[in-house]
Formats: structure tokens, C-alpha cells, sequence
């Protein structure tokens, strides 16, 4: 597969595996969100909080799932990213990043996306709408 322009119904991107949760990730994330909740960075706070501990941020986990369309970024944009929490992210986790494309119309590529964790649970679940430019033809009219 040469770009993301050239991919069929039902194949995959390229899984990208995270390097395990650091408390400095989160810390570096806080600062760069505006996001200061001690339950993400804080043992004490998220154990008060009921959590069993640290716990990232849902955008944190779901700014790093667009990783898996950043060296696609010169055929296309994203459109629209649509994701739900599925569940929780601890420190020391490592987290699977992965992408189907489900369906093509008109130029964009509809993808399911997830989040999945060491325990290959989806901790995050959702679509994204990755939007050709217009110089990319639909795959239909490339054969």
C-alpha cells in the first residue's frame, strides 16, 4: 500500500504501539491541556477518588490514536473523529492504536478506530471521517 488513498474496504493501518504510560506523559499532558485534575497525576487524589490509581486522560488516549493518520496528512485531513471511553487507563499500560476502514464515499474514508490495551481490552472506541484531497481519486476510479 503506497498511501492511505490506495486502501480498500476492510483492511487496516498500521497498529501503533505506545510505549508504556509514564506519569511524566501524563505530567507533560496536564501542562499541555490546561487539564490539572490530581486523579491523573497524583496517587493519593485518584485513590481518594475511589480509582485504583492514575489514570489518564481520555484525551490524552484519544489525541494519540490520530498518530495513526499523521503520514497520510499530505493526502488528507480528518474530518470529523467521533470516540467513546470504553475504559481506564492506568500507568505502566501500554495501549495498541489501531484503525479499520469500514466504508469509502466520495473521497472519504470512514474508519472504525480503537484503543486497546495490554489486556486487549478497547479502552477507547469510535469512527473518524479521514477526508482525500482533491487531487486523490476514490479508490473505484483508480482501478
Amino acid at each position: 500500500m503506497s498511501g492511505i488513498g490506495q486502501m480498500e474496504v476492510g483492511k487496516t493501518l498500521p497498529v501503533i504501539r505506545l510505549e508504556p504510560v509514564s506519569r511524566l506523559d501524563l505530567i507533560k499532558y496536564a501542562g499541555a491541556s490546561g487539564d490539572f485534575n490530581p486523579i491523573h497525576t497524583i496517587d493519593e487524589e485518584a485513590e481518594s477518588a475511589g480509582l485504583p490509581g492514575i489514570i489518564a486522560h481520555g484525551m490524552w488516549t484519544m489525541g494519540n490514536l490520530a498518530k495513526l493518520f499523521t503520514l497520510y496528512l499530505g493526502e488528507g485531513f480528518i474530518e470529523t473523529y467521533s470516540i467513546r471511553f470504553k475504559g481506564m487507563v492506568f500507568l505502566g499500560d501500554v495501549v495498541s492504536l489501531q484503525a479499520e476502514l469500514t466504508e469509502e464515499e466520495s473521497g472519504k474514508l470512514i474508519f472504525e478506530v480503537a484503543a486497546v490495551n495490554q489486556d486487549d481490552k478497547r479502552v477507547l472506541a469510535g469512527n473518524l471521517t479521514f477526508s482525500l484531497l482533491a487531487n486523490q481519486p476514490p479508490a473505484a476510479e483508480r482501478s
